[in-house]
């Protein structure tokens, strides 16, 4: 933050001025690097197929003998009206500069603007870039920020309900927008329903959840009702979060015969954050169902199962075509209770169970960042989580954690190389998951993974008073392992990310996670804070703060009336003994051993006790 300026944050090339009472966030500075970096080549990935497109529509209409090759370019103003661009260096787009082929771009949720001021400075191949807000202080700023950066010609400041802006887009089809940028306080899905209506056709739509208290299984009802999923608090939850979300919007888009394509999801931090490309296609469609599975998790040994929802079956036909039926999927895939535990299952989802990445993108947004590392605050962690990220099984759902494992059976953790080890050496592949540290993702079955346990245990002793009958440490270290693992360490147990030192998880600054939520109005909160310090504090310390008496309708002093209630009760149990004959009716037992007693007269006992019966005083 400049020192001469208070209000005044500078950010990649963008400077932007906070009214009091916005926060600003710099680990959120990582989701905005790599969004610029997901965008831009995204608009390069776009670019490459409308000059393929191009180029087969000139080659269907260009004479072989007409002298032009494959590779030449038609500038625009061609004699022929053929105004085709063949190059894909793509490059020579200066920032700041209106392309008229370029992406237009709609930040849903503005708030200062920063974001899309970045859009504008840092990315080529930009048309328009429309900042909206719901808040008309929000939009003031914004329009300031739009002056001190002087990005006019590219950014607009637009002051709308969020969801009617991309309804009302939808409805004409100039004014689809290439990207769309989701990221609101919260869950996003008040907009969903409006963003894969407002986003062309193979359009970006970027979405980021930061709810993810339920999306992590603290409250699964609320996130059925939100995101119409249950959650489950596991040790994958973080995984189990961004498929959630990619299947509710997938789910949003099959609505209007649309299908999403995940080109990258990542939950780092406090909040999960999803790319994906959104098509037209009634037959892509149909495949959805495939892609969405129910979770079975066992509550004993967190051993965990898909059950697709649907299933492809497909047959080539006598011309060479495959045909794809649709059908039913088999169930259950599990028994009632666990087979390696004995305990029953949770069952969670409906979630997306295809991959959640593209793994050819993800290569080229690693190398287009090593590129301009310069350019971006945080490129070392980028480059750190991308390439973390490239090494995931893609294929493989969700993943495990050593801790977790051993902590089952009560042994001490296997560690990182050795158990990845035992599972490279049983002919299996395994990643880690950026989702979490020291995660096993594997295509190893739960029956591998607790045998690899057992030989683990037979090495390391378990305390056999640790072993108590009927729990899940019993039921699995009851059999004998089929595998015999081995734990010496595999050339390829440690990761390529691990061994270069790259920067991958959290990175762990003061106050990085998520601020209380922006006001409305932006307007100052500090005296209002001032006046609710120590409030309920202070309030205690107040002579008789307690609860009053109700007040009377003449608002008369209480003071006689509080004399008079003094000892109510008691009295009026005194005269219930004296009417009953109960009293001084019986010996007073005190006045009997001693000869006195503290209560005197008001006694409700007898102190005519015989001589016979009274005990000597000494």
């Amino acid at each position: 933050m400049a020192a001469d300026v208070p209000n005044l944050v500078t950010e990649g090339l963008a400077k932007t001025y906070l009214p009091k009472g916005v926060f600003y966030n710099p680990v959120q500075e990582f989701n905005r690097d790599l969004t610029i970096n997901v965008i831009s080549e995204y608009g390069r990935i776009t670019r490459e197929e409308n000059a393929n497109k191009k180029r087969k529509q000139l080659k269907k209409t260009t004479p072989e003998n007409s002298g032009f090759s494959s590779e030449m370019e038609r500038e625009e103003g061609a004699e022929d009206g053929v105004n085709v661009r063949l190059s894909l260096d793509t490059d020579d787009i200066a920032p700041g500069v209106v392309h008229a082929g370029g992406l237009r771009i709609l930040e849903a949720l503005a708030a200062s603007g920063l974001r899309s001021v970045r859009f504008c400075k840092e990315m080529s191949g930009i048309k328009e870039v429309v900042a909206n807000d719901y808040s008309y202080d929000a939009v003031e700023t914004m329009k300031k920020n739009i002056e001190l950066n002087d990005v006019q010609n590219l950014m607009t400041a637009s002051c709308d309900d969020a969801a009617m802006l991309m309804y009302k887009a939808s409805r004409d089809k100039k004014k689809l927008f290439d990207v769309i940028d989701l990221d609101p306080y919260g869950g996003p899905t008040l907009f969903l329903d409006s963003a894969v209506q407002a986003v062309k056709d193979g359009g970006l739509l970027c979405v980021t959840c930061t709810d993810m208290a339920i999306l992590c299984g603290n409250a699964s009802e609320k996130c059925f009702a939100a995101y119409g999923a249950m959650s489950l608090k596991s040790k994958s939850c973080h995984e189990i979060a961004l498929r959630i979300v990619l299947r509710t919007i997938d789910s949003y888009a099959n609505r209007y015969a649309k299908y999403i394509v995940p080109l990258l999801s990542v939950s780092v931090d406090f909040y999960c954050r999803v790319f994906v490309r959104v098509y037209s296609g009634p037959q892509k469609v149909k495949e959805s169902a495939s892609k969405s599975a129910m979770l079975y998790e066992c509550s004993g040994c967190s051993a965990h199962y898909l059950q697709p929802l649907g299933r492809i079956v497909e047959s080539v036909l006598p011309d060479g075509q495959v045909h794809k039926k649709f059908t039913f999927a088999t169930a259950p895939s599990v028994n009632k209770l666990c087979c390696h535990c004995n305990h029953p299952h949770h069952i969670g989802g409906p979630l997306w169970s295809a991959p959640i990445h593209d793994m050819n993108f993800v290569n080229r947004l690693i190398s287009r960042v090593r590129i301009n590392e310069e350019k971006f605050g945080t490129s070392k962690r980028v480059i750190g989580m991308m390439t973390l990220i490239s090494e995931e099984l893609p294929d493989v759902p969700l993943y495990y954690l050593p801790d977790k494992l051993s902590s089952v059976i009560h042994s001490m953790s296997p560690g990182f190389l050795p158990i990845r080890s035992a599972i490279l050496h049983a002919g299996y592949r395994v990643s880690l998951s950026h989702a979490a540290i020291n995660s096993i993702k594997t295509d190893a079955p739960p029956s591998v993974l607790w045998d690899i346990m057992r030989c683990w245990a037979k090495i390391h002793t378990i305390n056999e008073k640790r072993i108590i009958q009927g729990t899940p440490c019993a039921f699995i270290l009851g059999k004998e392992p089929e595998l015999a693992a081995n734990f010496e360490l595999h050339e390829n147990a440690e990761p390529e990310s691990k061994k270069l030192g790259l920067l991958r998880y959290q990175n762990g600054k003061k106050d990085w996670g998520p601020k209380a939520k922006a006001t409305n109005d932006f307007h100052d909160q500090t005296e209002k804070r001032k006046q609710n310090q120590n409030k309920r504090a202070n309030k205690r310390l107040k002579k008789d703060w307690g609860p009053k008496a109700k007040a009377t309708n003449d608002f008369h002093d209480q003071t006689e009336k509080r004399k008079q209630n003094q000892n109510k009760r008691a009295n009026k149990r005194l005269k219930k003994d004296i009417d009953e004959g109960r009293y001084k009716q019986h010996y007073c037992a005190n006045f009997r051993k001693t000869g006195s007693c503290n209560y005197g007269d008001e006694c409700k006992y007898s102190h005519d006790i015989p001589v016979d019966e009274a005990t000597p005083t000494t």
